[in-house]
């Protein structure tokens, strides 16, 4: 409902440093002011012009880093207000309240166990409004602002068919709720919050409202402040006047059961909103005139993260079989949907010249298909860039790397992987471990060698006792077993191809490139591409190693 955070919590354990930066001083008043003035700058744009710029999980774990920071070095920066500068020129007649966020569902049970006559709502997604009756007149409305002191909306809400004009109630009645974007069968679980906030603040911050605008939104009191002590009497007084939502969606809670029966329904089940999360209350409250910005009486539960914000610790550049380079962000640590991401593939070269990602940058990672992490954005840039090895592409390609001469040892591991994997050889017990183990003993000195080894000249590598030895002897052995067609395969040919019985290497390797044009299925980048593996010098020994291993069709 608002942008204020429980600095007290740590409410994204993902955030929550163990340990702090190995900063000096100076470095860092020089990263938090850095991250300071990335969140003024979204604060402003939020609440000055009606513009998320980022979504409200990326902007309360990036608030919740610099608490956490700013609790590592108290003496070098201070705390700023979240709030500072959103203030506008009419105050609030009571105070708008921020939520306490609860962590996880220890913090919820622990909040329900000290509280009795308990409550649960959805907590919709949208702007903050404070309505103003008087003698059943809409007075005034305004906006959140800082909680004191808001915007005059009074002119938009009157063109709202969502707020009524008229209220059957005399007196003054103050009522706070949520302007919202009406949505269709809303499934927050899949569709997310789809920018719904973002549309209301807009519209509320333009200059003139259109009426198809108007009509799309929505009202959600959550609080009558000058009303009834109790909560049901509340709600009907509020379903009364016309808020029938308020009721139906304020329901009696008991326990954690129910609190987490509630909060997996409304972000799983269709709802004519977005939401981010559930919100727990009290039925009763201290006077209105006593409010403060952050109750006790009440507070968030969220929903599990979409979005996860982490510190780039690393920057690798894998080379793969084929010379494709791929740069692999190492993180700090995040949890999303129950999956622990310490790794993080940007896919090209080409892609992290364009992001410029550094150790030290915080990214924002979301789960494609529910299952793989991805990239969102790079949220904000630490104020240092470290400098960074990067591998020339020019130096690696389908043809590069097939013995471990210096800086190849990458792509001629990838060539072995591949050449025992299923894709390939399919030998049992064999993989990169094996593979580097070898390697790194020396007795690997091009991508065949190993048909040479036997199970005693095995245990010469370091952690290769000989029961393992003796099981990759007999992997090693079946090689010499394996046809053609997939010995091709796991040497990498560029094509899958048919072999007819009789055909050996000498056959393809004599194929012009119109002949290979003239296989069904093979065009001309493939032709040229296979008229060329069979051309491969560095290929040319290794047919001859096969060929004296007895290996068929070599």
């Amino acid at each position: 409902m608002q942008r204020l955070i429980a600095l007290s919590l740590c409410l994204f354990p993902s955030v929550c440093l163990a340990t702090c930066p190995t900063w000096n001083d100076a470095r860092a008043q020089q990263e938090i002011t850095s991250l300071q003035q990335q969140l003024q700058h979204w604060d402003e744009a939020y609440h000055r012009r009606g513009v998320a710029l980022v979504d409200d999980e990326i902007y309360d774990q990036s608030r919740a880093q610099l608490h956490d920071w700013q609790r590592c070095f108290p003496s070098t920066v201070t705390a700023q207000d979240p709030l500072a500068g959103a203030g506008g020129p009419v105050r609030h007649p009571v105070m708008q309240t921020g939520l306490a966020k609860l962590a996880d569902e220890q913090a919820v049970a622990d909040w329900i166990a000290r509280r009795e006559n308990l409550w649960i709502q959805p907590k919709v997604d949208g702007v903050a409004i404070t309505l103003v009756y008087r003698d059943g007149l809409l007075l005034q409305a305004i906006s959140r602002g800082d909680g004191r002191r808001g915007q005059d909306w009074t002119a938009h809400a009157r063109q709202l068919p969502a707020v009524p004009s008229r209220l059957a109630e005399q007196g003054e009645v103050i009522l706070q709720g949520e302007l919202y974007w009406r949505l269709e069968q809303h499934v927050q679980a899949t569709h997310g919050s789809t920018g719904a906030r973002s549309r209301v603040a807009g519209a509320m911050a333009s200059n003139r409202l259109d009426t198809d605008t108007a009509t799309q939104i929505g009202l959600f009191v959550w609080d009558w402040p000058n009303g009834p002590e109790a909560m049901s009497l509340r709600l009907q007084r509020l379903a009364a006047m016309g808020f029938r939502d308020s009721q139906r969606f304020s329901l009696p809670l008991a326990d954690l059961a129910q609190a987490r029966h509630w909060r997996e329904q409304w972000y799983r089940q269709p709802l004519p909103f977005a939401t981010d999360g559930v919100v727990l209350r009290q039925g009763t409250r201290p006077p209105a005139e006593r409010w403060q910005a952050e109750p006790h009486w009440a507070a968030a539960w969220k929903y599990p993260l979409r979005t996860a914000v982490s510190e780039v610790r690393a920057v690798d550049f894998r080379i793969g079989r084929t010379g494709r380079i791929t740069p692999l962000l190492r993180l700090a640590p995040v949890r999303l949907d129950d999956r622990q991401i310490r790794t993080l593939s940007l896919g090209s070269l080409e892609r992290w010249r364009t992001l410029d990602v550094r150790p030290g940058d915080q990214v924002a990672i979301v789960l494609a298909g529910h299952t793989i992490p991805q990239l969102h954005s790079v949220v904000w840039r630490s104020a240092a860039r470290p400098a960074l090895t990067v591998p020339d592409p020019g130096l690696y390609h389908a043809g590069s790397c097939w013995r471990p001469t210096a800086g190849c040892e990458q792509q001629f591991i990838a060539r072995l992987v591949w050449l025992s994997g299923k894709q390939g050889l399919h030998l049992p017990g064999t993989g990169a471990g094996s593979w580097q183990a070898l390697l790194n003993a020396g007795l690997l000195p091009d991508l065949l060698a190993w048909l040479e080894l036997d199970a005693a000249a095995l245990q010469q590598a370091p952690g290769i006792g000989k029961t393992r030895a003796d099981r990759l002897a007999a992997s090693f052995a079946l090689a010499r077993q394996r046809p053609l067609g997939q010995w091709l395969k796991a040497l990498g040919i560029p094509a899958s191809i048919s072999l007819a019985p009789e055909t050996d290497w000498d056959v393809l390797a004599a194929r012009s490139l119109e002949q290979w044009l003239s296989e069904p299925g093979i065009g001309p980048t493939r032709a040229d591409r296979l008229h060329n593996f069979f051309r491969t010098a560095d290929l040319q020994p290794l047919r001859h190693r096969l060929r004296a291993a007895g290996v068929s069709g070599f």
